[in-house]
């Protein structure tokens, strides 16, 4: 965080994105929908009272630029899921457990029996630095007054080791049978269930791990025809504009898991796998992730998250606290799975342009090169006298350098890209194994402009993870700022790569999506970066993050194909 036709998965792994998709439902809201009372409302949820109206619930932030104080769980009301208004914040004070420097993150409302339930993260606890909690407290109504329970919902959790598992995110759930779960974590110790006590106060029984830890948080939770769905979010949250937040999916049968994907990839493993939800779609928004659900009286599901403003990403200061408000799109469901606005992913009434799903034609010979003979064309940018060509293949020992940041000691080998639209593709072996600490071991495609100017999509060991990254690096207020979004999961020695590429028709800027197959014939497209309009980028490979242990990339070719 499944299996398809093959013709079905492909509607949906593609996913059509169409200016007419990108639109949220006639007569829906308009992103961002906190607008008219906040700046900013991260991890948002919404529920629906007994009095008919919505209440939306956000992270402890300033809700407005210049505000400085932080509203602890901010709150909001609404008749219809587009008009919100601030009607005051959940909390005076914090749980007696609390720490004095302690935030309120990521709330969970939910009634249970004839009251109303908030769960919410206490960051910082008396038990020890870096000691995180779920506090929990009840409330006549979905407003308050709310009273904290004098014990967390869920402890401090040691980690084996040393420190303390985060205990972030909570999302409860009641099944069928009046059983209540709660689940929590985050990526340093992953995503846990356990049972609640029937008035939902704390967690008791043994606790179930659902998603494996250095790939997923915020999760939540939905019972639909019989399956138990995992939304979960990857990647950074709060790294301004090239914020990578994305949200997948997987299924089971049972609250406790395990939960797959549609290919039938466990979300607990290794090589953790995911159906695309959201991600990065081209348009402004990026970090779309942190979801909740909700279902408005005619049935129709909705998607609640926050996203950035790629343009405008900080509340105040440049890399100060993320901006990220409260955004709303349709929730569709094909097959068995969702997507937002029927695979278009965010919406936003200022550009109704998302990236188009690629469409690899004919073959562009001139500019793709077999290994099997001369290479014309080549480049390099630091050439490593490692990198070998026989065989029909490109060896490259993986460098112990990087691109990120400004120590820009990594070997790029590059070649001119084609006019216009085209799909880059690579088959890659790298043989990183399973489980262990291998960081950040990396190899893959680059669209390069500088090296502090550059999209890489690279199957990567992300501690004891792997994972497929499309990270981006670029200037910004006087600094680097680099973030990446997940695009799939890699293959057990070899993954196949794409990035497709278009000119956006109305700004110019250079939009790159990333592909992933595991095969090198059923592929899933996840999300985009861009470049700038006057940048001049070439496509490339790069192999580095760490020399120890020894690994070998093999490029078996670099292909471009017209689109």
């Amino acid at each position: 965080m499944r299996r398809l036709t093959a013709a079905l998965a492909a509607a949906i792994t593609l996913v059509g994105l169409t200016a007419s998709a990108a639109q949220a439902a006639p007569g829906g809201p308009r992103n961002p929908i906190s607008a008219s009372f906040a700046d900013t409302f991260a991890d948002p949820v919404i529920v629906r009272g007994d009095d008919g109206y919505y209440y939306g619930y956000g992270t402890s932030d300033p809700l407005r630029e210049g505000e400085k104080v932080a509203h602890r769980i901010p709150m909001a009301r609404s008749t219809d899921l587009k008009n919100w208004k601030y009607v005051g914040d959940a909390f005076g004070d914090l749980p007696p457990y609390a720490a004095s420097n302690a935030s309120l993150w990521a709330p969970d409302v939910r009634k249970i029996g004839n009251r109303w339930v908030l769960y919410a993260t206490v960051t910082e606890t008396t038990t020890a630095p870096g000691a995180s909690a779920i506090g929990v407290a009840t409330a006549p109504k979905p407003t308050g007054p709310w009273t904290w329970a004098p014990q967390p919902a869920v402890p401090p959790r040691a980690a084996p080791g040393g420190g303390w598992w985060w205990t972030f995110d909570p999302s409860q759930l009641t099944t069928p049978d009046g059983k209540k779960y709660l689940y929590y974590g985050s990526y340093f110790g992953g995503i846990w269930v356990s049972e609640l006590t029937a008035d939902g106060l704390r967690i008791t029984g043994t606790p179930a791990r659902v998603a494996v830890d250095n790939k997923f948080e915020g999760a939540y939770v939905v019972r639909r025809n019989g399956y138990y769905y995992l939304f979960a979010s990857s990647a950074n949250c709060c790294a301004g504009p090239t914020t990578g937040y994305s949200v997948s999916v997987g299924r089971s049968r049972s609250p406790l898991g395990p939960f797959t994907d549609r290919d039938g990839l466990r979300l607990d493993a290794s090589r953790a796998g995911g159906t695309p939800v959201i991600a990065p779609n081209g348009n402004r928004w990026v970090g779309t992730g942190h979801n909740g659900l909700i279902t408005d009286q005619r049935g129709q599901d909705w998607f609640v998250y926050h996203a950035i403003d790629r343009n405008d990403p900080y509340l105040d200061e440049p890399y100060g606290i993320n901006e990220r408000p409260m955004l709303i799109d349709r929730l569709d469901w094909a097959g068995g799975w969702p997507t937002v606005n029927g695979g278009a992913w965010a919406s936003d009434p200022r550009d109704a342009r998302p990236a188009p799903t690629p469409k690899p034609g004919r073959l562009l010979s001139a500019f793709s090169d077999e290994f099997s003979g001369a290479q014309p064309g080549w480049s390099w940018v630091r050439q490593d006298p490692a990198a070998t060509v026989s065989g029909g293949a490109l060896r490259w020992p993986v460098q112990g350098a990087d691109l990120t940041g400004t120590g820009n000691d990594a070997g790029v080998l590059l070649r001119t890209a084609p006019k216009g639209k085209w799909v880059a593709e690579t088959k890659l072996t790298l043989p990183l194994g399973e489980d262990v600490v291998r960081n950040y071991q990396q190899a893959g495609l680059i669209a390069y402009a500088g090296d502090d100017l550059f999209a890489r999509l690279s199957a990567v060991a992300i501690w004891n993870t792997r994972q497929v990254e499309f990270g981006k690096e670029m200037p910004f207020a006087d600094a680097l700022s680099y973030g990446g979004t997940i695009a799939g999961t890699p293959g057990l020695t070899t993954t196949w790569l794409r990035l497709a590429h278009r000119v956006d028709p109305v700004n110019g800027e250079h939009e790159y999506r990333a592909g992933v197959s595991r095969d090198g014939r059923h592929w899933t497209w996840g999300g985009v970066w861009t470049l700038p309009a006057d940048s001049n980028p070439r496509i490339g490979l790069v192999a580095h993050g760490g020399a120890e242990p020894a690994v070998t990339a093999t490029f078996d070719y670099l292909r471009f194909y017209q689109w």
